[in-house]
């Protein structure tokens, strides 16, 4: 007894676990990924904001695995980092207030990123107000008589409508000073998140500036719109539906003016990529690369949700990083020479806008002739069991086909993309590379409808997309992770030992013009 007391005793004052997760992983490889996982994504590296120093942290963590594994820097003058600059402008929440001032009295204030959020730019105001429009999805029919207005549209994402894009360049051609986008509470695909982390707009530096004339453009969630039409006579919960279900919605003034004050602050900073190379074994395919990249930064601090305000970024995108250098760890171990050289890259500035993958684009640090493929890790979710695979641009190039015959090597089906409306093909570091006319590929656990994946999908991108819930806590099938690590594996060795580099298909909107003629 007095045993098995000390040995209780022990076990109470032992310390924690350095790694809580370990009896979930049934395979060392597995196991060593997620280790790193918890290391890019622990509380300590503060959710690796762009620009932080603890983003700086997590590049310096991820340059030392590089070089333990091997490989060569590839980064700006013999280092593993490639500087971006950039420049942010941020709206500031204390000194920032929205307000809906009525006609007949009376003022509702709306909570700024909580209810209500702003694009900021360098050339707003500090302090706006202006009378209300509703203009239905404001197409350009419907801008006639906006000037100096704020105009109200419902934030459609169906086919056909005007985007985001398009309908601030229609306000902007009424000479309104402002749009007010309404969340689209039926697009339940991926149902809008509040509250918003924070605002920022970060650029490269030295990108072209937006229309010189200042536009207020505003996100509102859709619970607001029926106290944002008081007044109107108009059932804000009849124009949600008809606008859900992208039917006709009809203009009409509002009966209020929008009071927005603004504290816009900007800085300048610089936030590298990391840049590793494995040479090539071929002497003939040496000089071509297989670009393969996950994004290493993350949010950061922002507005609490559930009381937790770190946002720690573990599988956006910090889980997909750490697959880079496991295959790079593997690859040590298992003396395995490949064709073609393998550019690992860990960009920066994904979650402002793809800012560190164009900025490489542009600027790559090898030929740019010389790339050959880009296999990019983001938007993965292991959360369910890995049966089916959703690859973005899987028909575009002949990468699409090798990636087909790896995944049914393992019993994985790859499909493309059956939600397009969620603009998925142009929210990844993919997008640069197929855009300058390098063949790439990113992949999305799949799921069939109205099944229990789907659920847990879902679910993710409600509870968990870019918020704190993101964090090493959260469910993750690791029997699903493995598969999915394994196709990775299997997919960069074959297309970096393929005798022909991957290739365009005809027809597809991103192929070289050359191509695309059959030239």
């Amino acid at each position: 007894m007095l045993k098995a007391a000390a040995l209780l005793l022990l076990a109470a004052s032992a310390p924690t676990p350095q790694h809580p997760r370990d009896a979930a992983i049934h395979d060392a490889d597995t196991l060593a990924w997620w280790h790193t996982t918890e290391a890019l994504s622990g509380d300590d590296m503060e959710g690796r904001d762009t620009g932080s120093a603890a983003y700086q942290r997590a590049a310096d963590y991820v340059a030392k695995r590089f070089r333990r594994a091997g490989l060569k820097p590839a980064g700006d003058g013999g280092t593993y980092f490639q500087s971006v600059a950039m420049h942010e402008v941020a709206v500031a929440g204390e000194g920032t207030s929205f307000e809906v001032v009525r006609a007949g009295g009376g003022v509702l204030p709306i909570g700024f990123l909580q209810q209500i959020s702003i694009a900021p730019a360098a050339n707003l105001p500090a302090e706006t107000q202006a009378p209300l429009t509703f203009r239905g999805y404001c197409g350009k029919a419907a801008m006639n008589d906006v000037a100096g207005k704020i105009v109200v549209c419902f934030a459609s994402q169906h086919k056909g409508l005007p985007t985001g894009a398009e309908r601030a360049a229609n306000a902007r051609a009424g000479d309104a000073v402002g749009v007010v986008a309404v969340d689209d509470p039926y697009f339940t695909l991926e149902p809008p998140r509040w509250p918003a982390a924070y605002a920022r707009t970060v650029m490269l530096d030295g990108a072209a500036p937006g229309p010189g004339k200042p536009l207020l453009s505003m996100r509102l969630q859709s619970e607001m719109l029926a106290g944002l039409i008081e007044g109107s006579g108009k059932d804000a919960g009849a124009i949600l539906a008809a606008g859900g279900h992208g039917e006709a919605l009809a203009s009409f003034e509002i009966p209020a003016r929008m009071r927005v004050r603004l504290k816009v602050t900007q800085r300048a900073y610089s936030s590298p990529n990391v840049l590793a190379v494995l040479p090539g074994s071929d002497p003939r395919l040496k000089d071509q690369y297989v670009v393969i990249a996950a994004h290493l930064d993350g949010y950061g601090y922002g507005t609490p949700v559930a009381g937790d305000s770190l946002y720690n970024g573990a599988l956006d995108d910090a889980a997909y990083v750490a697959l880079l250098i496991q295959f790079a760890d593997d690859l040590k171990r298992d003396h395995t020479a490949l064709k073609r050289s393998v550019l690992f890259c860990a960009f920066t500035g994904e979650e402002k806008g793809l800012l560190g993958s164009s900025y490489f684009v542009a600027h790559p640090t090898v030929p740019a002739d010389a790339l050959a493929a880009d296999i990019n890790l983001d938007q993965l979710r292991p959360l369910f069991p890995l049966k089916l695979l959703t690859a973005l641009a899987i028909d575009d190039t002949t990468l699409g086909d090798t990636a087909r015959t790896v995944g049914a090597g393992m019993g994985v089906k790859l499909r493309a993309d059956p939600e397009p409306e969620r603009n998925l093909l142009q929210r990844a570091d993919h997008y640069p590379f197929l855009r300058a006319g390098t063949p790439a590929i990113g992949f999305i656990f799949g799921y069939e409808p109205g099944t229990d994946a789907e659920r847990r999908y879902r679910e993710w991108y409600t509870v968990r997309y870019h918020r704190p819930q993101d964090d090493l806590t959260q469910p993750v099938d690791f029997d699903a992770a493995a598969t999915f690590d394994r196709f990775f594996y299997a997919l960069a060795k074959t297309v970096a030992n393929a005798p022909e580099r991957p290739a365009f298909k005809a027809g597809s909107p991103f192929a070289p013009k050359a191509a695309a003629k059959g030239e």
